[in-house]
């Protein structure tokens, strides 16, 4: 809601569910949770894209759900940015142990978030591949550049493949 500022924007979903008595502290939590504490007066146009992101994850957490669905939420945000929201998400997934569904185009985003990959077919979807990525935890940034990365994004292109070869992506 571009009228409305920040705080309005993540209180929405316990409004609707009427959950407003302690929607101040809620929204609150949310946001300091995603990093936006200092930004609950501002403007949806006032944010960066990662920032405005950002919002929406805390707008999806405000009501503490059990699950987690994100699909493609990073896709229009620049590498740095993405890569950056990458890294936090990975951290809030840690300490918030909720489940969460990413759905992504980016072989290296979902081996990069991911306990699991299921890759899917073009029409009709279905399940093509479903891939274990198990690896160290804590994932950082020398798991982007480590051999166990790189086989992994290799092996979820190779499941991509059948699923597309042939086939018009128009």
């Amino acid at each position: 809601m571009p009228w409305a500022t920040v705080a309005a924007n993540v209180r929405l979903p316990l409004k609707l569910a009427g959950l407003t008595p302690d929607a101040p502290a809620r929204v609150a939590a949310a946001l300091a949770r995603v990093g936006l504490d200092g930004f609950a007066q501002s403007y949806p146009r006032e944010l960066s894209g990662g920032m405005k992101m950002r919002a929406s994850i805390a707008r999806a957490l405000v009501t503490e759900p059990g699950l987690l669905l994100m699909d493609e939420p990073f896709a229009a945000l620049d590498e740095i940015t993405r890569f950056r929201l990458n890294n936090d998400l990975l951290a809030l997934w840690r300490a918030l142990g909720k489940t969460v569904i990413f759905v992504t185009h980016s072989v290296f985003e979902s081996v990069y978030l991911s306990q699991r990959v299921v890759v899917m077919t073009a029409r009709p979807g279905r399940i093509q591949a479903d891939i274990r990525i198990e690896t160290v935890e804590p994932r950082g940034e020398e798991f982007r550049t480590s051999a166990a990365y790189s086989n992994y994004c290799r092996k979820v292109s190779a499941a991509l493949a059948p699923s597309y070869s042939g086939k018009s992506m128009l």
